[in-house]
């Protein structure tokens, strides 16, 4: 008789046993969204486990999820509070001990993958026998933790190389690399594919049948790594050669991948139980570090609000069904994929046949790469995209992204000529990059169904989107564009107008901090290092040259107009670069050389640099990119421009490339202390100019001893 109704003693799991079969099925339902690893986790598997030997002729078990995912790891909100290092190792063995009575079961166990398994919850599924998956690009698998500060911690730097190899498991564990289903199939991380929940089952009791006395191979006497051993000279090459690409991609700024790969290198030189100590060790050090705490608040907690748009207006949905996107440059062309792939009707305009050409090509060669839908949803998607030169095919519209050249009167031009042939209802958005949209909806006779929605290049894979709202615009409004960010899924921050906005104020303070670095008579090299090695995604002169400095040098024109172009010596060198036809990376050469063996530094910037700076060094260079761009954004929230802290971390983070490892510019700023921070920027104001000078707000915080965040 299968027992079918009965339930763990806290009630977070569902039993069920087949006596004709032998085999107990135990289905994870945690209260909430999804099955999370703390310490109910903890007892609901104890209990489960309990429960399942003591079923008569137990045979096997499979372990399955009652929620959409298999389960997605540890519950962060108990991760952020833990300070305590000796607490943390306890939970930890508690939990590695668990999934050590599931591996030493004496009847195999296989882990019914009907959702994504992340994390603790990949790790879960590591523990198990035997991996099935259903055979979904939508199930996502892998160990994610480097992305957060910390590393796998529930043994998963130490099953996975000894399941996939060496060499493949740290490209996945340094990467926090995360897979779909199909994918983890071709590299090992599960044994089998179903095609849907039924079949899944059937596979698991097959499994189950054909291997009675199943164990994991690293509980064999006879294990073997797969691919080189540990200790041999191809082992010692693989982590030789690991870390040197991983300190040139993190120069040293995210001790967490540090620790990961010197985890899988002692571990795999000892026996399994005592390796899962080693990472133990590593996981409770770095999840109560300074650094973990800033990165999960931020990458986590932060990201998730502006997912969620807590405190935001909304709206059910954004009734956009016919979308006009203004020009076709890369920009636009990217703006009418990602609107057509969530399924509107689309007319790119652009008033030259070439640049429509270009567009249009663009479309088709994203749509190609879409790899995990059928030919007959490509051949659907892009049917939903036209091109046009002719401004009547815009009638009829309910969104207008006007994403053409950055200049008042035309973007003025545009707006007066189409927004009459809108729908009624409809809304008009600039994707201006700078300039105020106070100033641009001058020209729409609906002003309070005007908003900035400022994408980032390209569009395909940048995840920020950052909308701007003057005081004219309606609550509707922005309710509906926040629907619309969530359906061509984007990350949102809603910030208040002004130049440059949000981004673009601190983005503009990085880059020309660098050149004005090099124009002080600082090694360029130095100022690239510098950069990385305080966490910045890409150094300020690579990046300067792929946005150009034609632009830039436009911008400070317009700046002017503004009142926010400085006047300092690395304005003037950009200037002189451009006037020799020195435009950025598009040119071939801007700050650096390209060529068909990569970039080099200009090697004739020192003829046109004559000043020697008093100091210089790594870690200066590294505070002043830093400091300013931490300045910019406490200046952003003083003036009203950012409205919630969070939007500047994420904003920072995920649009400008912001250093990841401090949680963001006011994480920054309240991890050094906001007092001692004010220290460093009035020096650097002595020293360097009124471009450091600290804002009221901060001297106020630092007089009342206030941060911009809960330190933990």
């Amino acid at each position: 008789m299968s027992t079918n109704e009965l339930t763990s003693a806290n009630g977070q799991a569902a039993f069920a046993f087949d006596p004709e079969n032998g085999v107990a099925t135990i289905t994870l339902q945690m209260t909430g969204r999804a099955n999370k690893i703390n310490d109910t986790f903890g007892e609901t598997l104890q209990q489960s486990l309990e429960w399942a030997q003591q079923q008569s002729d137990l045979r096997g078990v499979v372990l399955a999820s009652a929620h959409k995912d298999f389960c997605v790891g540890a519950d962060l909100d108990s991760l952020f509070a833990q300070r305590d290092p000796a607490a943390m190792m306890e939970r930890l063995r508690g939990l590695g001990g668990l999934l050590r009575q599931i591996e030493q079961l004496p009847v195999p166990v296989v882990a019914a993958l009907t959702g994504s398994a992340l994390g603790g919850g990949y790790e879960l599924a590591l523990a198990c026998h035997h991996r099935i998956a259903l055979d979904d690009p939508r199930i996502q698998l892998g160990l994610p933790e480097v992305s957060l500060g910390v590393i796998s911690g529930a043994g998963g730097t130490q099953r996975l190389p000894r399941l996939i190899g060496i060499q493949p498991a740290l490209e996945h564990i340094l990467q926090g690399k995360i897979v779909r289903a199909p994918k983890a199939k071709k590299v090992g991380m599960v044994d089998a594919l179903a095609a849907d929940p039924a079949a899944l089952k059937v596979a698991a009791l097959e499994w189950i049948a054909a291997n009675p006395k199943a164990t994991q191979p690293w509980d064999q006497k006879r294990f073997r790594f797969p691919g080189p051993r540990p200790g041999g000279d191809d082992a010692r090459n693989i982590f030789m050669a690991a870390a040197a690409m991983l300190y040139k991609k993190t120069a040293g700024a995210f001790p967490a991948a540090e620790a990961a790969l010197t985890v899988v290198q002692e571990g795999c030189a000892l026996v399994f139980d005592r390796a899962l100590e080693v990472e133990m060790r590593a996981f409770a050090r770095l999840a109560t570090s300074d650094q973990a705490k800033d990165m999960i608040r931020s990458l986590w907690f932060h990201r998730t609000a502006a997912e969620k748009h807590e405190g935001l207006p909304t709206a059910k949905e954004h009734g956009f069904s016919k979308v006009g996107i203004l020009g076709a440059g890369m920009m636009g062309a990217g703006l009418a994929f990602v609107s057509a792939k969530a399924g509107m009707t689309v007319v790119l305009k652009d008033v030259g046949q070439d640049a429509l050409d270009r567009g249009m090509a663009h479309v088709d060669a994203q749509v190609a790469k879409q790899r995990h839908i059928s030919d007959e949803a490509k051949q659907a998607l892009r049917s939903r995209i036209s091109g046009s030169l002719d401004v009547g095919d815009l009638q009829g519209c309910d969104l207008v992204i006007e994403a053409v050249f950055e200049n008042l009167e035309l973007k003025h031009m545009v707006t007066k000529e189409i927004e009459p042939m809108m729908a009624p209802g409809g809304i008009w958005a600039s994707n201006t990059s700078a300039i105020p949209i106070t100033d641009l909806a001058r020209a729409s006779a609906q002003p309070d169904r005007f908003i900035g929605m400022h994408f980032f290049s390209p569009v395909e894979k940048m995840q920020l989107l950052e909308i701007i709202t003057p005081q004219a615009t309606s609550s509707e409004t922005l309710g509906r564009a926040l629907a619309f960010a969530r359906a061509i899924k984007k990350l949102p921050i809603v910030v208040g107008d002004g130049y440059g906005f949000y981004t673009t104020r601190v983005f503009s303070a990085y880059i020309l901090e660098g050149a004005q670095l090099v124009a002080e008579g600082h090694d360029p090299a130095t100022i690239e290092w510098a950069a990385r090695a305080a966490g910045m995604v890409v150094p300020p002169l690579q990046v300067f040259d792929e946005v150009t400095l034609t632009l830039a040098a436009k911008a400070f024109t317009q700046g002017r107009a503004y009142g926010r172009t400085l006047d300092i010596a690395g304005v003037d060198l950009v200037e002189t670069m451009v006037e020799q036809g020195r435009h950025g990376k598009a040119a071939g050469q801007g700050f650096y050389d390209y060529g068909k063996d990569g970039r080099r530094l200009w090697s004739g910037l020192g003829e046109l640099v004559s000043a020697t700076p008093e100091h210089t060094g790594v870690e200066l260079i590294g505070q002043r990119l830093l400091g300013l761009q931490a300045l910019e954004a406490a200046r952003c929230v003083e003036d009203g421009v950012v409205q919630r802290p969070r939007d500047a971390e994420v904003g920072a983070i995920f649009g400008v490339g912001f250093a990841p490892n401090t949680g963001g510019p006011l994480s920054y700023i309240d991890r050094i202390g906001v007092g001692a921070f004010v220290e460093r920027m009035d020096g650097f104001a002595k020293a360097h100019g009124e471009r450091f000078a600290v804002p009221a707000l901060l001297r106020s915080m630092a007089a009342k001893g206030s941060t911009f965040f809960d330190v933990v």
